[in-house]
C-alpha cells in the first residue's frame, strides 16, 4: 500500500466510532426533539378545539339572550 495512504488511513479510521457515535446522537437528538413537538402539537390542538366549542356555545347563549331581549 502506498505509504501516504497508509498515514491517511490510519488517522481517519481510528476516529471512525467517535464519528458515528456523533452522528447518531446527533439524529436520536432530532428524533426524540420532533416526537416531543409532535406530542405538544397535538394537545395544543385538543385545547385549541376546547376552546373553539366553549367560545362557540358562550357565542350561542349569548345570540339566545339577545334575540330575547
Amino acid at each position: 500500500m502506498n505509504p501516504i495512504l497508509e498515514q491517511i488511513y490510519a488517522t481517519i479510521l481510528p476516529s471512525a466510532p467517535f464519528v458515528i457515535a456523533a452522528y447518531v446522537l446527533v439524529w436520536a437528538a432530532l428524533l426524540v426533539y420532533v416526537v416531543f413537538i409532535t406530542l405538544r402539537l397535538r394537545k395544543t390542538e385538543a385545547q385549541m378545539s376546547v376552546l373553539e366549542e366553549a367560545l362557540a356555545a358562550r357565542s350561542d347563549a349569548t345570540e339566545g339572550v339577545s334575540k330575547k331581549d
